[in-house]
């Protein structure tokens, strides 16, 4: 069947879920048996994703300095108050808050082996993919908008470290943190 102007969306929607739900059934299927066959399915229920993820790979002490030293900056300074507010409370957050974070915006709540400079996005191209803080001219009272596929997080131009330290922290604890680009 051709897709055309009248079939497109009918096209995308299909395609979304073959590529997300039917086109990997057959190999989540091996793995769920496996899965559970080690840990009964009872006991995973009272997780979400994010938290399940916690518990199977554990927390590791993030190194802030190799995050700060390994981050791309997109429309802004290491000088911007919204980029030196990030820092900020990253340092103030718990390791557990910090590895939320990282999980918010990069799909994963670990650093590879090699740090920060190893990052890769969520679709598995090749190469690295840097942590990039991007500013941008969002209205100061959305949310930060992270994307997973390249590691990004738009940040708004925020007038406070406390309006930033909101945001952030409810876009982390709240949400899903998946942006389709």
């Amino acid at each position: 069947m051709q897709v055309t102007e009248d079939n497109k969306k009918e096209y995308v929607r299909l395609y979304v879920n073959w590529r997300f739900m039917r086109g990997i059934e057959q190999q989540f299927l091996a793995l769920q048996k496996g899965f559970t066959e080690i840990v009964p399915i009872h006991l995973l229920r009272p997780f979400d994703e994010r938290e399940l993820e916690l518990v199977i790979g554990g927390l590791t002490s993030i190194d802030i300095n190799d995050w700060r030293q390994h981050t791309r900056l997109k429309h802004c300074t290491p000088d911007t108050p919204v980029v030196k507010w990030f820092w900020q409370i990253v340092e103030s957050y718990s390791e557990e808050m910090r590895a939320r974070l990282l999980q918010f915006v990069t799909g994963s709540s670990r650093v590879p082996l090699q740090g920060f400079k190893a990052l890769q996005g969520s679709t598995g191209a090749a190469g690295p993919r840097l942590f990039t803080i991007h500013c941008t001219d969002a209205p100061p009272d959305n949310l930060p908008k992270a994307h997973t596929c390249f590691n990004r997080i738009d940040l708004p131009a925020y007038e406070s470290y406390q309006k930033l330290y909101d945001k952030l922290s409810q876009a982390v604890e709240e949400t899903c943190g998946f942006a389709v680009e």
